[in-house]
């Protein structure tokens, strides 16, 4: 190899990952508002042509179970960081779902779950996520600090329902969710309450969501 093909080459890759990386956030975007949304759309807001894509990903459902394998990493890596966390059990639990929360793990999942063929790795880690999760949940519940009767799929459920929420722009949302997050929380506890983080939905957010205008 030359010594001018090398930096070229290097300089190639590079540029692969940033498409690679745009690509991915705009089908995060798009597919995470509407998994039915065309390939199209997803070139669209990348900025890129169709072609870039396709050398990429060979179609939507590649490009679906890619983004879902994703979510399911970024799961498994928090999910370990709390089980290995030096806190207490409870407030390594809360910090583990005010991540989940914030990475959005479940629009990655959950959401998209049903709109592509898993394979048998997406298979794998759904396994290993439903092991580290109850381990994790079992591991707070031994300290008597969860509310009795409580299981690991109510907060599943729950962390589902927030993932759906959506009001005003990206800020204003993550906003809100964490807001949701500390009421579940609150709830979830046996005893103890926390000032709630965020400021209150507005009738006038509300109502601005009926509005064409």
């Amino acid at each position: 190899m030359s010594e001018t093909s090398a930096p070229l080459r290097r300089g190639r890759f590079a540029e692969a990952q940033r498409n690679d990386a745009v690509i991915l956030d705009a089908a995060r975007e798009v597919f995470v508002a509407d998994p039915t949304a065309p390939i199209s759309a997803v070139a669209k807001r990348a900025g890129v042509g169709i072609g870039a894509l396709y050398n990429r990903y060979k179609n939507k459902e590649d490009l679906l179970g890619t983004l879902c394998a994703h979510g399911q990493d970024v799961y498994l890596e928090e999910v370990e960081r709390a089980l290995a966390s030096e806190l207490e059990p409870w407030p390594a639990y809360v910090e583990f779902l005010e991540r989940i929360v914030e990475a959005d793990t479940h629009s990655l999942t959950v959401r998209l779950a049903g709109t592509f063929v898993p394979t048998a790795e997406h298979a794998a880690k759904a396994e290993r996520m439903r092991e580290l999760g109850v381990a994790l949940f079992e591991k707070v519940s031994a300290t008597g600090k969860l509310r009795a009767g409580v299981t690991f799929l109510d907060v599943s459920y729950l962390l589902e329902l927030i993932a759906k929420s959506t009001l005003g722009g990206p800020a204003r949302t993550a906003e809100l969710r964490m807001r949701q997050l500390a009421i579940i929380v609150d709830g979830l506890r046996a005893d103890g309450h926390d000032p709630l983080p965020g400021s209150a939905p507005t009738w006038a957010e509300q109502t601005a969501r009926w509005s064409r205008g």
